[in-house]
């Protein structure tokens, strides 16, 4: 039986919703001096070093530059066979970390789902509910950004909402189990202060930037709510940080960065694109 994709819910708002378009904004996000400065050269050498990385949502005009430069490092690499990307709950669509078993459609058209990968994570306190991401933006926007840089991309969707520290644990050891001894990417969906000032917006989130560079869930959740970060995508970070919390990596800030960069405004929204990776020689970023 064909399983329909999960259409697109801000195709048109946070992207183009034509193909072609599409491809000539993310082109423009990697060629943007706030990202790369130029489009990916996808030569793929020697062994992959990245193992995760975090990366903004907001809309392409907004945020893509900075997360370009994260799928910068992504095309310069082997690719994997699997991308899993946590996300965000804005909506308060699940109560428990909800998976998609289906494939996603893009303008640049559908992307497979690991349905192997979806049934290694599908334990509690995780659970498949395809209706809790029919309107959530978080994870969407990471896919036509994966389809340009990758051939032929599977990926597993796993949307985590916000809760206690114990919890966001629970899910990033569930997410160690499912990953172990299977080639698979992961990301962290989220943007930072939200509707600050710049100024603010920088202080802010340099303390929830120092404890992911630190690799510590702990002080991340702990630093986020303890001086009101207004960082959407708390969960998930944590969840990732904690399910990467044995293996040997080092972590990465490339960019932070602002939506005021883009257009004049008096209250920002704070990104960043950070990468975790094994030892290696890693070429710098442009």
């Amino acid at each position: 039986m064909t399983v329909e994709p999960r259409p697109p819910a801000v195709a048109g708002q946070f992207y183009a919703d034509d193909g072609s378009a599409l491809a000539r904004q993310i082109e423009a996000c990697f060629r943007s001096d706030r990202g790369p400065g130029e489009l990916p050269a996808r030569r793929r050498t020697g062994p992959r070093t990245l193992r995760a990385a975090v990366v903004p949502h907001a809309g392409y005009e907004f945020s893509g530059p900075i997360a370009a430069l994260a799928y910068f490092r992504v095309a310069a690499q082997p690719p994997p066979e699997t991308v899993l990307i946590l996300g965000v709950d804005h909506h308060g669509a699940s109560r428990t970390p909800a998976l998609s078993d289906r494939p996603w459609l893009t303008p640049l058209g559908p992307i497979a789902v690991d349905h192997e990968l979806v049934a290694a994570l599908c334990h509690p306190p995780i659970a498949v509910d395809e209706a809790a991401h029919a309107l959530e933006h978080s994870i969407e926007v990471q896919l036509p950004f994966l389809e340009y840089v990758l051939p032929k991309p599977k990926f597993v969707a796993l949307q985590v909402p916000f809760g206690s520290l114990a919890s966001l644990e629970a899910v990033g050891r569930a997410v160690a189990e499912g990953v172990r001894e299977r080639d698979v990417l992961l990301l962290a969906s989220t943007d930072l202060s939200h509707y600050v000032p710049a100024r603010t917006a920088e202080r802010l989130d340099r303390m929830a930037i120092d404890a992911i560079l630190a690799r510590d869930a702990r002080r991340l959740y702990e630093t986020v709510v303890g001086n009101d970060i207004s960082m959407c995508g708390i969960a998930p970070t944590t969840a990732l940080l904690s399910a990467l919390a044995q293996e040997p990596l080092a972590a990465r800030l490339l960019r932070w960065g602002h939506s005021g960069e883009a257009a004049p405004m008096r209250e920002v929204v704070g990104y960043a694109a950070l990468t975790l990776e094994t030892s290696g020689a890693s070429p710098p970023v442009p």
